[in-house]
């Protein structure tokens, strides 16, 4: 829990340090951009210093992370490289190519990660301060398994989403419906899947009950172009392979899964109501 503790105390510390010329309501997009950053590049680091070890000279071998569903990170783009550069006045453009650089390398985060850190609004040597407070392991067993990511952007909304008119269902109600469906296969969808909490939830349920990820298929779609990207990076993060279409659009209006047909199997969830369609067609 010491990982826990230690992260949420400086989440508002980290959200000050950003207090000027930004609306409040985008603190949340600077600080996640900076946790994806910060959690990938642990993950490298940390299966970096293993291959070291191992001593076969295969720590700048890609398919050595692939093969663990790690991103690759290039030099540039490792959390060493950004934290020297803290105290540069060019740090937002270094974070701006660390993020074009790392879509470069993993063509599934391909125009998903923020690249606006270079704006004239955002401070650099407030910036280069938020970058010093990322002292903690965000790619840690134990930091992986309490959905970091997921949590950083429930603290976020739950202070700032009223202003943005934006609802999120909170984790323990997503648990329970998750567990109330018990989704050991088949197809998953969601159409207002907003940054991804249930996916995450139906795959940890299948894996706790023996279940391997992709014993699910995961589809989606968002309205919201930042939180379609967030649900791209949250399902990333955690090797859940899932269709959320090519970009954010309103599920009412502009359908990106006209083709998805939906079998007995399947469930639909959405906005924390679930319903599932056996009990439609059954």
């Amino acid at each position: 829990m010491g990982v826990n503790l230690e992260f949420e105390n400086k989440l508002w510390e980290m959200a000050d340090k950003l207090r000027g010329n930004i609306q409040p309501s985008d603190y949340k997009d600077v600080v996640l951009g900076l946790i994806f950053l910060k959690y990938i590049s642990d993950s490298f680091e940390e299966k970096y210093n293993e291959l070291v070890a191992e001593g076969e000279g295969f720590e700048e071998d890609r398919d050595a992370y692939m093969a663990d569903n790690i991103f690759f990170v290039p030099p540039s783009a490792r959390w060493g490289f950004i934290k020297k550069s803290a105290k540069q006045s060019t740090i937002g453009q270094i974070i701006d190519e660390a993020m074009i650089t790392i879509e470069r390398e993993n063509k599934s985060l391909k125009g998903v990660l923020p690249k606006n850190y270079a704006r004239p609004e955002l401070d650099k040597t407030k910036l280069g301060e938020l970058i010093d407070l990322f002292s903690f392991n965000l790619g840690s067993k134990e930091a992986k398994a309490q959905d970091v990511l997921g949590r950083v952007y429930e603290y976020f909304l739950g202070k700032f989403g009223s202003s943005e008119g934006e609802f999120y269902t909170p984790p323990s109600i997503v648990k329970l419906l998750v567990g109330m469906i018990e989704p050991y296969k088949g197809r998953v969808y969601d159409p207002c899947c907003g940054s991804g909490g249930m996916f995450v939830q139906s795959a940890r349920f299948v894996e706790e009950h023996q279940g391997r990820k992709d014993d699910i298929y995961i589809y989606g779609q968002e309205y919201t172009a930042n939180t379609w990207k967030l649900c791209k990076m949250n399902l990333a993060i955690r090797g859940i392979d899932g269709n959320l279409g090519n970009r954010d659009a309103d599920t009412f209006g502009n359908d990106l899964h006209k083709n998805l047909r939906i079998f007995p199997t399947s469930i639909i969830l959405n906005q924390g109501i679930i319903t599932d369609i056996k009990r439609w067609i059954g």
